[in-house]
């Protein structure tokens, strides 16, 4: 039997036009992003010690690469990530991380494209536990009619964030 240690992990607060976010991070990997009030947040004694957000690379390109994701220069991250879920989880987080800067799907088009759509409540829930939001957009999933549904950091930031991403003539025919 293989055991394998775990790298210590260590946490920091990342300012962000969203508010403060509690990054986490494992060797040179992000393995958490959470808002103020996440439905989901790591347990308790799970993030290791507290280091200044600048003096971490991880944290400061997490931090540099969202304040350029927020103002509109970028759309899509390189900051590395790792999760660390069941393996259904793990494919739907897989799948999170292809939708591309600007477009949506539906629980119901990722449980169909996994193996059908009895599965789309399993696949709302792994995405509700998306570890590292935004990186890996889970923002970008809604509900079958278009509408915004559930979002660990609260409906607002998913309008922000949906709004941030769409597309130049799609906004140009809103009505509001």
């Amino acid at each position: 039997m293989t055991t394998t240690t775990a790298l210590p992990r260590r946490h920091a607060t990342v300012a962000s036009d969203l508010g403060d976010l509690l990054a986490v991070a494992e060797g040179d990997a992000l393995v958490g992003l959470y808002f103020p009030s996440h439905w989901h947040p790591p347990k308790t004694g799970t993030t290791g010690a507290e280091v200044p957000g600048t003096d971490d690379p991880v944290f400061e390109a997490t931090r540099t690469q969202l304040a350029e994701y927020l103002r509109g220069d970028r759309t899509a991250f390189t900051v590395p990530t790792a999760t660390h879920g069941d393996a259904f989880s793990e494919r739907v987080w897989d799948h999170l991380a292809r939708i591309p800067y600007g477009a949506t799907t539906t629980y119901g088009a990722i449980a169909r494209e996994l193996g059908g759509p009895g599965l789309a409540q399993r696949v709302g829930q792994a995405v509700g536990r998306n570890p590292v939001s935004i990186l890996i957009p889970c923002h970008r999933v809604v509900g079958a009619d278009g509408s915004l549904t559930g979002y660990a950091g609260g409906l607002d930031r998913k309008a922000r964030l949906l709004a941030l991403e769409e597309p130049a003539e799609v906004a140009a025919t809103r009505l509001f």
